[in-house]
């Protein structure tokens, strides 16, 4: 018995170790160290608990930035308050509202490559409602609720029919009961740099988006010259399919 335990200790160690190694050498082939996160609206930093460990797990040092969705400028402050935290390069992610965010963040020499998961990608002198009021209404957008202080929050049918349609059902609740409402005036305030125009990009392009719409994302592709992959998916890609969302995160750091 004795022997067995021995043997499937040292097993183990070897399993741990092979595990090590491999990580290891996947990071000698990255140029960027770390990466930062940034959710959207009517989300928090949790958003990104699926993607996270497969990053760390690949050698990257990680934050899921949480910004207070009170202003573009706020959140662009909490997103550079990260970066500075991290050694660079840095891989800048934005989902949703979170790409106008890291369309003007991404500008500075430390951040290395931008991923725009199911997000915008605005030009310069464009606020979110200048981007895209030439798209068709997004359905999930009627289900908005403004409170007295100019807050955006989704209801629970706009999360469960549109933003996380895709997703169980205790899930959808938890998302709703967690959302970060989102400043109504944010939604005007134009971007002063395209990050974009200077850097590699890459994007997760959801197909069956009712928040940021596919036409939208699809039609961003081109001028982001980037590199990309398509998800039959919600609103939410990196809950429904983390694994994709985090390889293509892994190749912006190569």
């Amino acid at each position: 018995m004795k022997r067995r335990a021995v043997l499937k200790s040292f097993s183990a160690i070897t399993a741990v170790a092979a595990m090590s190694f491999a990580s290891a050498a996947f990071a000698e082939e990255l140029k960027a160290k770390s990466v930062v996160l940034v959710h959207g609206a009517f989300a928090d930093g949790s958003a990104w608990n699926r993607v996270t460990p497969l990053l760390e797990k690949a050698g990257l040092n990680v934050i899921a930035a949480q910004i207070p969705l009170s202003s573009l400028e706020a959140d662009i402050d909490t997103t550079q308050r990260a970066i500075d935290r991290l050694e660079g390069p840095v891989v800048l992610v934005g989902h949703s509202w979170g790409g106008m965010v890291i369309t003007e963040a991404g500008a500075q020499d430390k951040v290395h490559s931008l991923v725009y998961v199911a997000a915008f990608a605005p030009n310069a002198g464009q606020s979110l409602r200048d981007y895209t009021a030439d798209y068709p209404h997004a359905d999930g957008l009627d289900h908005l609720e403004k409170d007295a202080s100019g807050y955006y929050r989704l209801s629970h049918e706009g999360v469960a029919e549109h933003f996380a349609f895709d997703l169980p059902d205790a899930e959808i609740d938890a998302i709703f009961a967690a959302q970060g409402p989102i400043n109504s005036a944010a939604l005007g305030t134009k971007i002063t740099n395209a990050a974009w125009q200077e850097k590699p990009n890459f994007a997760v392009v959801s197909t069956e988006d009712r928040m940021t719409l596919t036409a939208i994302q699809r039609d961003q592709i081109g001028k982001l010259n980037a590199t990309s992959v398509e998800v039959d998916t919600s609103h939410v890609p990196m809950l429904t399919h983390p694994q994709v969302v985090a390889n293509m995160i892994i190749e912006a750091a190569k």
